[in-house]
This record gives structure tokens, C-alpha cells and sequence, in this order.
């Protein structure tokens, strides 16, 4: 996870800008900046505040979890429409995002995708065993 250092540089670095001018607009010196980002020193929240300011996740710096708030507003509207898909929505986006060209198996089948939520296969497949689907939960007795 590395030191709040290491992220420190990873966020400005993320950001685009160079020591001087993160230092700057967080009311430090390239100097400070410099020794918070090999951690000889620790920042205070007023630098903190001015880094968020400037767009860096604080949350990620300080605790090495991402903020939801850091993400794009692209980033935001693809979480929020995939937890509001069904099921079947999020394994074809899962897919898609996941999606490897690979040479196709004897006779022409692939597996697309496989994920925690489900898998797809392109091309005819034959079975030479029992296959077995589940689809769906069952359906709780009242």
C-alpha cells in the first residue's frame, strides 16, 4: 500500500504537476513538499484541505482507500448505472471491460469473459459431459 508519502507523490503525479507548483497551491514550499513525500515529514490538515483543493484524493493519501468522491464524473456514472442494472447488465459490462482476444479453442469456441458473476462463450460448443445452469436465485418459500 506504501506510505501516505509514496501516495502524496502518486496523487500529484496523478494530478499532473510538479512539486513547486502542488506545493504552491497547498501553501508550502517545494522544499516541505518535498519532505512530505519522502516522509520525513507528516502534512497538517490545512495542507490537506489545500491538496484536496486541487483535486487529490486526501482519503487515498491518508488511508490508502480510494474516495468515490475522487472519481471522474464519467467514473461516477458508470458505478451508479451499474448498481442500479440487473444482474444480466452488469455480467455483459463486466465482460466487456474484461473482454481478452484469444485464439479460439478446438473448434472454434472462446470464452469470453469469465468473472465472480458469470462467464459468456462465443462460437458452437459441444458437450461431452452433463452441463448443469443455474440462473437466478431461487425463489424463497412464504
Amino acid at each position: 500500500m506504501g506510505s501516505i508519502g509514496d501516495r502524496l507523490r502518486e496523487e500529484r503525479e496523478r494530478l499532473g504537476v510538479s512539486q513547486s507548483d502542488f506545493a504552491e497551491a497547498a501553501g508550502t514550499t517545494r522544499k516541505s513538499q518535498f519532505n512530505y513525500e519522502t516522509n520525513e515529514r507528516r502534512p497538517d490538515a490545512d495542507y490537506l484541505a489545500a491538496a484536496a483543493l486541487k483535486g487529490a484524493d486526501v482519503q487515498y493519501i491518508v488511508t490508502g482507500h480510494r474516495s468515490d468522491t475522487a472519481l471522474t464524473a464519467d467514473e461516477r456514472e458508470l458505478i451508479e448505472l451499474f448498481r442500479a442494472a440487473p444482474l444480466s447488465v452488469k455480467v455483459a459490462a463486466i465482460g466487456a471491460l474484461s473482454a481478452k482476444q484469444e485464439p479460439l479453442a478446438q473448434g472454434g469456441a472462446r470464452q469470453v469473459f469469465q468473472s465472480s458473476v458469470g462467464q459468456a462463450v462465443q462460437g458452437n460448443i459441444t458437450n461431452q459431459e452433463a452441463v448443469t445452469f443455474n440462473v437466478g436465485q431461487r425463489a424463497k418459500k412464504k
